[in-house]
């Protein structure tokens, strides 16, 4: 397997098979450029068929997750495009998102801080999100002239906190802090800062110890079931258990359960 080597990110994979993935402009609060955004996609995407990482976490260096796209390196720049570069644009920071959904890994975002505008699409992207009392996150398109439809925030959003929370959040921009984010489902626990990527890192371990081949099914299952009747998803998933029931790990599951012992999974 190819080593993954970003220019513009930071990129570590240790022995549990956990990749961490830090946004490390921290002076700028860790702004994505074009090609940052690039580069993402390029490596979420050569994740699928990647054995050797079964976890991945996103992070930001400092004390914040990702201010968005950079405003003098990005932003300023479209202003002055005509609209097939802005098409481009658009359709690459979407491709952004569809990467880490379709990639079979867990991902899950340890959020401090800022988390806004891309940030917070990347953090809507993953699988679990983890934060602190002092995370902020604004999908703050709107408060730039833009619709708040962008990179797949209108359809991915209202199914983490519900229609009408993601209709406020929007149209206003405003920023949904860490006590509502927890109560509404945006986080799935927060933590102290300092304890925050460790923690997250941790969830992830356990993760990538798990049935990986089963977990990438059920990543996929979530995905496309968001547009199926139930009587499809229903089909969909004895189909998807079925093939799992295939697996060495279900196999490994009950020998290690009849001798009263924990599995080790393979993802196989």
């Amino acid at each position: 397997m190819t080593t993954i080597k970003p220019e513009h990110f930071l990129w570590d994979l240790d022995d549990d098979g956990v990749a961490t993935v830090t946004l490390n402009r921290p002076e700028r609060k860790n702004p994505l450029t074009f090609e940052s955004y690039a580069e993402l996609r390029d490596t979420f995407r050569s994740l699928v068929g990647n054995e050797q990482v079964k976890a991945v976490v996103i992070t930001g260096a400092g004390e914040n997750f990702c201010s968005g796209g950079d405003v003098h390196e990005i932003i300023g720049p479209l202003t002055k495009m005509n609209m097939d570069g802005l098409l481009g644009f658009t359709r690459m920071t979407g491709a952004l998102v569809l990467a880490i959904r379709n990639c079979p890994q867990p991902v899950l975002s340890a959020i401090d801080g800022v988390c806004a505008g891309a940030g917070a699409a990347i953090a809507m992207a993953s699988d679990l999100r983890y934060g602190t009392a002092r995370s902020k996150t604004a999908f703050l398109f709107t408060r730039v002239g833009l619709a708040g439809a962008d990179m797949g925030a209108c359809a991915i959003l209202p199914r983490i906190i519900g229609q009408g929370r993601a209709s406020e959040l929007l149209f206003t921009g405003r920023s949904m802090l860490a006590d509502e984010g927890a109560a509404w489902g945006w986080f799935n626990a927060l933590f102290e800062p300092d304890e925050l990527l460790d923690n997250t890192r941790a969830v992830a371990a356990r993760l990538a110890a798990g049935p990986n081949f089963a977990h990438g099914m059920t990543k996929k299952q979530l995905n496309i079931e968001w547009d199926m009747p139930l009587d499809t998803a229903i089909e969909a998933e004895a189909q998807a258990q079925a093939i799992c029931m295939q697996t060495a790990d279900f196999e490994r599951a009950y020998k290690a359960f009849v001798k009263k012992e924990k599995p080790k999974f393979e993802g196989n």
